[in-house]
C-alpha cells in the first residue's frame, strides 16, 4: 500500500523530509511541488509610483489610482518566510530597480508597485529559512528585471548573481545535477535559483524555468490553455511551472474588474481556485505536473492538495 499521507507534528513546514523513502531518490522534476505566483505582492508599497500598466504610469502622483493598481495586484497574504512555513517550495520572484534610487545596485520586487522591502533582504530571510530547514528543497525563480537600462544591466546583473552566490554558497544545487532528495540531503544543498538571463556563465545557477499560465480570468480559459501546455509543451529532464494564476487584460478591458468598487483581485481568486484545484488534481491523473504555482497559497488547501499528489506516485 501506498505511504500514508501525513503533514507531521510541524504542519507543512518539513513535508518534504516526511515522504516515503520511495520518492527519495525521484527526480525534483518528477515530484509534484506546491509554489506561488508573484510571491512577494503581499508586500507592496502604496506610496510607490506606479510600474504597471504602462497605461496608468502617468497617474503615480495620485493616491487613489496607487489605491486601485494596489488592490488589482495583491495576490498574496502572507511573507515568504510564512509561504515557505505552509509548505511553498517554488517562489516566483520579479525583479525591478527603481529609476531614482540613489543606491545603484539596490533593487526590488514589484507587481504593478513597488515593493517596501529590498531583494537582498527578502533573500536573506530565505536563506535563514533554509538553514532552519535543511531537508526542504527552496527553488527561487528571479525574472522580469524591470528597469535594468541597458548602460547599467550587466553591473545590476554581476552584483545580483555575485550576491546570490555569495549568499546561499554551499546551499545551491548546480545547475549540471539531475537533482533528487536524496542527492540533495547527501551534500546539504536546498536552494535551487533560476535566474532568467542568458548572458550568466555560472554553474550553480539554473536557466529559466517555463511557467506555463492562462492569460485570461476566466477558469476554463486557463485549463484549456494549461491542458495544451502539459501534453504539448512542457521539457523533459527540467522543472516547469504549471500557474493557476488569473491574469487581468492589458487593454481597456481591465476597466471591467478594477472599476468594480466592492470587489478586489483576492475575491475573484477565491472564487477560482477551488476549481482550478479539482482540476489539477484530474490533470495529474493524465499528464506529468512538476510545479504548480498559484495565487492565495495559503487558502482553500493548496499546499497540501498540491504535496499529496505525490503519493501516486508510489507504487503499492
Amino acid at each position: 500500500m501506498p505511504a500514508q499521507k501525513s503533514k507531521g507534528k510541524d504542519g507543512m513546514s518539513n513535508w518534504m523530509s516526511q515522504l516515503p523513502p520511495e520518492l527519495h531518490t525521484v527526480p525534483l522534476f518528477e515530484l509534484t511541488l506546491p509554489g506561488s505566483h508573484d510571491s512577494m505582492s503581499y508586500d507592496l508599497d502604496i506610496n510607490s509610483s506606479i510600474v504597471e500598466p504602462d497605461g496608468l504610469k502617468r497617474f503615480s502622483k495620485i493616491y487613489c489610482v496607487r489605491k486601485i493598481v494596489r488592490k488589482w495586484a495583491i495576490t498574496q497574504e502572507a511573507t515568504v518566510t510564512k509561504q515557505l512555513d505552509a509548505g511553498l517550495r517554488y517562489l516566483d520572484l520579479r525583479i525591478a530597480r527603481k529609476p531614482d534610487d540613489t543606491n545603484p545596485t539596490r533593487l526590488y520586487f514589484y507587481h504593478g508597485l513597488y515593493t517596501r522591502a529590498d531583494v537582498e533582504t527578502v533573500l536573506k530571510d530565505i536563506n535563514d529559512w533554509a538553514g532552519t530547514h535543511p531537508k526542504e528543497i527552496v527553488i527561487l525563480s528571479l525574472s522580469n528585471f524591470k528597469g535594468f537600462d541597458k548602460k547599467i544591466e550587466k553591473q545590476l546583473h554581476t552584483h545580483l548573481l555575485d550576491f546570490i552566490k555569495t549568499l546561499f554558497g554551499a546551499k545551491l544545487a548546480p545547475a549540471w545535477e539531475k537533482p533528487t532528495l536524496k542527492s540533495c540531503w547527501d551534500n546539504g544543498r536546498n536552494v535551487i535559483v533560476s535566474y532568467d538571463y542568458r548572458a550568466h556563465k555560472h554553474s550553480d545557477i539554473w536557466k529559466k524555468i517555463n511557467y506555463y499560465y492562462g492569460n485570461s480570468m476566466e477558469p476554463a480559459k486557463i485549463e484549456a490553455r494549461l491542458c495544451h501546455a502539459l501534453e504539448k509543451e512542457r521539457p523533459d529532464q527540467h522543472f516547469f511551472v504549471c500557474g493557476l494564476n488569473l491574469t487581468l487584460p492589458h487593454d481597456a478591458r481591465i476597466l471591467k474588474y478594477i472599476l468594480r468598487m466592492c470587489d478586489n483581485f483576492i475575491n475573484v481568486i477565491q472564487r477560482s481556485l477551488p476549481k482550478l484545484l479539482q482540476w489539477v488534481k484530474q490533470q495529474s491523473c493524465k499528464t506529468p505536473i512538476n510545479i504548480v504555482a498559484s495565487d492565495l497559497v495559503t487558502r482553500n488547501n493548496f499546499v497540501s492538495t498540491i504535496v499529496e499528489l505525490n503519493f501516486k506516485k508510489v507504487k503499492a
